[in-house]
């Protein structure tokens, strides 16, 4: 059974940085995809970043694009989310989540905007107050 950790949410000031990060129980290999997601009460989960394995290529919605980065650790089976410039509006539970992604880019920035992962972390929190 696969198994997502994430790791290293916090209570934030607006304008800090804050990194996470998330532990597989297996390594996902170059036809999946990788990404974070977050829901804030009372708001539907939304992806914030992906990565495809296959080129590395990222894909990241225009409400975070410029301050959060997704990257990764095959080695360690680690993927990381740093977040800079944190805001009040980017307070909400974080997940990373994992999909076989059929060796297509386009199909990794696809399950990300449409939330069609199919491997989920249990989800860490972060509090960005003003």
């Amino acid at each position: 059974q696969v198994q997502l950790v994430e790791s290293g949410g916090g209570s934030v000031q607006a304008g800090e940085s804050l990194t996470l990060a998330c532990s597989g129980s297996r390594y996902f290999g170059s036809d999946y995809c990788m990404g974070w997601f977050r829901q804030a009460p009372g708001k539907a989960r939304e992806g914030v970043a992906s990565i495809f394995n296959g080129d590395g290529s990222t894909y990241y919605p225009d409400s975070v694009k410029g301050r959060f980065t997704i990257s990764k650790d095959s080695a360690k089976n680690t993927l990381y989310l740093r977040m800079s410039n944190l805001k009040p509006e980017d307070t909400a539970i974080y997940y990373c989540a994992a999909d076989y992604a059929y060796n297509s880019a386009t199909y990794c920035v696809s399950a990300l905007t449409q939330v069609t992962f199919n491997y989920w972390g249990q989800g860490t929190q972060v509090n960005v107050s003003s």
